[in-house]
């Protein structure tokens, strides 16, 4: 029998029904909206692979759409495109998602094209090389972009050897590597009920999802997957001389996971650091010494951990300069964050919160991501009284709490005036 769930706090029009075998389906009628946005989200990504596995949740998810039992790659493309839908998925380090948004009479047909996809691929061999090579190219294409290969380096150096390090897309040698068998291996074990969400927002009704959910994913055999590898945070650095332009440059430090109690300061910290053309790094850096283009500061939060990194390009006689303004203006902000620059913080991650919320899309994305952390739905005015309960001593103590750890330094191009890690792990540590 489905377990359907109370949503305390939340919309009225958000509905939750779990299916015996551990599927979730989350619903919310938005009234007005005339179009429908669902899809499917597994806690299944590239951290959830093995060794020689890396890359195999990426190529899952192009292989989706590369025909099933009943309907060939192009037939998949017009029954979404003939009711004038799009449909779309995405590859995480936690999780893989298949989207699709359509008129809202018109959801029945884009859950049974998801459905079919996930649950009747075929993973036909001329297709599987075909789609080998696609990726293969669009590995060539990061390795040509300096930006992203120095985020990949920055990563790798700051998970060392384990999955959370690894690159998403894979490298050419595992790419190469995979067949049939791997891939319906990786799903059996891995895309197991209990970790899929079915989410919908739009112009829907709830009891035609769950009827729909039944049909696709109700005959999948709940099972254990198994333990996910622990991301545990090292530090350490890569450097790639290039002959470039530009040298792009990570500084990072190990960040928190979302379920820290000091989660929220943190993204403060980092907003009032280099979050938008007030924060202090843009001032800094761009407007007052001209240093780079662009500079931003990151926080990324997982399950069990987290990363925070200053990310910047700036030409080869200026990377020096750049590090000791950025490092500078970093330290100081951990012992002078202001009332109000937390205030600015605070109004821009709710600003941020809230319009993500204004679109079916938006909607869906965070039912489905808090259901597979949370195991709920959290009221979006529960999230604002935490960012709210947050002070300014709150968010000077994360930002001394972030720089007590070791650092993670990337960079790529004409680096010969990067300092050594050693002087800017001593320059965060005066602090």
């Amino acid at each position: 029998m489905n377990q359907h769930f109370a949503t305390h706090g939340a919309s009225p029009d958000l509905r939750i029904t779990r299916l015996d075998n551990g599927v979730t389906v989350v619903t919310e009628a938005m009234p007005g909206v005339a179009t429908a946005t669902l899809g499917v989200w597994v806690g299944a990504g590239s951290r959830h692979e093995r060794p020689d596995e890396g890359g195999l949740s990426h190529l899952i998810e192009h292989m989706a759409f590369k025909g099933t039992k009943t309907r060939s790659a192009r037939r998949i493309a017009e029954d979404i495109e003939n009711v004038g839908g799009d449909i779309n998925a995405a590859t995480s380090a936690e999780g893989t998602s298949y989207t699709a948004r359509v008129l809202g009479e018109d959801a029945g047909v884009a859950l049974d094209v998801i459905g079919d996809i996930l649950t009747d691929s075929v993973f036909d061999a001329g297709e599987l090389a075909r789609e080998k090579g696609v990726i293969l190219q669009e590995h060539a294409a990061i390795e040509d972009t300096p930006d992203d290969v120095v985020y990949e380096a920055f990563t790798e150096a700051a998970f060392p050897d384990q999955p959370m390090g690894r690159p998403i897309i894979g490298t050419p040698e595992t790419i190469n590597s995979f067949d049939r068998a791997g891939i319906e291996a990786y799903i059996a074990r891995e895309y197991t009920p209990d970790r899929i969400v079915l989410a919908a927002a739009g112009a829907i009704a709830h009891d035609a999802i769950v009827e729909s959910a039944h049909t696709h994913f109700g005959a999948l055999k709940a099972a254990t997957p198994p333990e996910t590898v622990p991301g545990i945070y090292g530090g350490g650095e890569k450097r790639i001389q290039k002959k470039l332009e530009q040298a792009n440059v990570v500084i990072g430090l190990p960040g928190l996971s979302f379920r820290d109690p000091g989660y929220y300061a943190l993204h403060m910290f980092t907003q009032v650091l280099g979050g938008g053309l007030t924060s202090r790094l843009w001032h800094e850096v761009r407007e007052t010494r001209g240093l780079a283009y662009e500079i931003q500061a990151f926080h990324w939060s997982f399950y069990d951990c987290g990363l925070f990194g200053i990310g910047a390009g700036t030409s080869g006689g200026d990377l020096g300069q750049l590090v000791d303004v950025t490092l500078e203006a970093t330290t100081r902000a951990a012992r002078d964050a202001d009332t109000v620059e937390v205030a600015r913080a605070k109004a821009q991650l709710k600003v941020a919160l809230l319009s993500a919320l204004e679109t079916p899309g938006g909607r869906i994305e965070r039912n489905a991501r808090q259901i597979l952390a949370w195991g709920r739905v959290i009221p979006a005015q529960e999230v604002i009284a935490k960012v709210d309960a947050v002070t300014v001593e709150d968010v000077r103590a994360a930002g001394v709490r972030l720089l007590a750890g070791a650092p993670t330094l990337a960079a790529i191009g004409p680096i010969k005036k990067l300092p050594p890690l050693e002087r800017i792990a001593a320059a965060l540590k005066a602090a």
